[in-house]
């Protein structure tokens, strides 16, 4: 299996305070948010249609849920927004903030 290095653990440690617990919840806990959130920020950057996402971010339609209930109640922003200096600063370009916004769950 072909691995993909999407955040760094510096990024991670960023990010991960600001991302909901699933303590509470009825149902299943959450699978493992940073195989997610890599798999959101994988999707976002390269831009290809959910259901063709490697499997080893998880179930397409386990991230392309997450990625939709993070973008309505503003995680998503959150999140992207608290990457940006580091993508930046890098000389990398940091993610398109317009993703957050954009929502065909065929990755259009």
């Amino acid at each position: 299996m072909k691995s993909h290095h999407v955040l760094s653990d510096s990024e991670w440690a960023r990010i991960q305070p600001l991302l909901p617990s699933s303590a509470g919840r009825r149902g299943h806990p959450f699978r493992d948010h940073r195989q997610v959130v890599e798999g959101i920020v994988y999707r976002l950057r390269v831009g290809m249609p959910w259901r063709e996402l490697p499997v080893e971010f998880g179930p397409w339609q386990t991230v392309w849920k997450r990625y939709h209930r993070f973008r309505a109640d503003g995680t998503l922003a959150l999140t992207l927004a608290s990457l940006q200096p580091d993508r930046t600063d890098a000389g990398c370009p940091g993610p398109d903030r317009s993703a957050a916004r954009e929502g065909s769950p065929r990755g259009g």
